[in-house]
């Protein structure tokens, strides 16, 4: 009679080899994940910049404007 029932130190390391696959897993979606955060933090930055700058525009050519006409009434 062949005993089926796998021996303890089997299961554990069966269980250590799919954590250790898990733990890479994870680790490369860690990564790809800082490398998205980075992009969008640059992004963010840019479109900020670029916001700033058209703010600049904005009040500059505001300040160009004739002043309202006031009523003499």
């Amino acid at each position: 009679m062949s005993n089926a029932v796998p021996h303890p130190i089997d299961q554990i390391a069966d269980r250590v080899e799919r954590l250790l696959l898990r733990h890479e897993e994870l680790q490369r979606t860690n990564r790809l994940l800082t490398e998205q955060v980075a992009a969008l933090s640059r992004e963010r930055d840019s479109l900020k910049s670029r916001l700033n700058a058209a703010r600049s525009r904005v009040e500059a050519l505001l300040e160009r404007l004739p002043p309202p006409p006031t009523d003499a009434a």
